[in-house]
């Protein structure tokens, strides 16, 4: 997450080749100590004491002490530590709690009150993106919400019934039937996805077991090494639409559901693309108008 509220924010996903089996790696039992909790997010992110203890403000003999579990840390640090490794806010709080602290940050429901500018300021970017499409997932790539110009994207290529908020991202990329199937560079696309997916399923047993029920790319590795931008290309009827694709997320947010969600833009990358995406909303306007 970055530091404004809703910044848009380009994935470059720099780690991409990583192995396809990456969501197998086990995370730190839930006796873990705080000093353990911070050793393991320390390794996992590939930074030695040194670099931590300069990114958090903290000496590096006093970080030793805390991962050997011969200092407890205060609040203050542990707040310090865990924004400079970028530790998502359910793992801070189990950090804190093993620290013998209360957690920090709540996890509301999406329809929580206390979320209701969230969901106008959702609603509003994706209307304000039409004629492009775009959905907002969760941590489990389940849909939550998409405008109208997602529903008439799927409807070109044959899978409107799953334009409904309800469709995870991952299932219609990889399992037969779905968006998947109507892509022309499709083996790339899944194996990115593939490979994004195993990252973020490393600290969340739901999106791990779901990956393990899915077919996983042909050749996973084909993520590696591919061109910084990757586009998006969709065969359809009307020719092949090209997008790419750009994400916005929640900037400092304090709670765990906030923290979850981000918005997919897919942005037209041909003039072809960006008329054909028009006319079908200006038709779909005047129809529902």
């Amino acid at each position: 997450m970055t530091c404004e509220v809703m910044d848009a924010a380009i994935k470059d996903d720099k780690d991409q080749g990583m192995s396809h089996h990456l969501f197998h790696r086990k995370s730190p039992a839930p006796d873990t100590s705080a000093g353990q909790h911070l050793r393991h997010l320390r390794q996992q992110a590939g930074l030695s004491q040194l670099a931590l203890s300069l990114l958090a403000g903290v000496s590096q003999r006093h970080l030793s002490c805390l991962e050997t579990g011969r200092a407890k840390a205060s609040p203050g640090t542990l707040h310090a530590l865990l924004s400079a490794l970028g530790a998502p806010l359910e793992h801070c709080n189990e950090v804190f709690i093993a620290a013998g602290y209360a957690p920090r940050y709540a996890a509301s429901p999406l329809d929580a009150p206390e979320l209701a500018l969230v969901h106008a300021a959702i609603e509003h970017i994706l209307q304000a993106n039409n004629p492009a499409p775009a959905i907002v997932i969760d941590s489990n790539w389940q849909v939550i919400a998409a405008n109208a110009s997602t529903g008439l994207l799927l409807a070109m290529v044959g899978v409107a019934a799953q334009a409904a908020p309800g469709l995870n991202l991952l299932d219609t990329l990889l399992r037969p039937g779905g968006l998947g199937d109507h892509l022309a560079n499709a083996q790339q696309i899944r194996a990115v996805a593939w490979q994004r997916a195993s990252r973020e399923a490393v600290g969340n047993p739901t999106l791990a077991a779901h990956l393990r029920n899915l077919p996983a790319p042909a050749n996973p590795e084909q993520a590696a090494g591919i061109a910084p931008v990757l586009l998006t290309r969709v065969s359809t009827p009307y020719g092949e639409l090209r997008f790419l694709s750009t994400f916005t997320t929640f900037g400092m947010p304090l709670d765990i559901t906030v923290e979850s969600l981000r918005i997919e833009h897919l942005i037209p990358a041909d003039p072809q693309t960006r008329q054909r995406m028009q006319a079908a909303f200006d038709q779909w306007s005047a129809v529902t108008a």
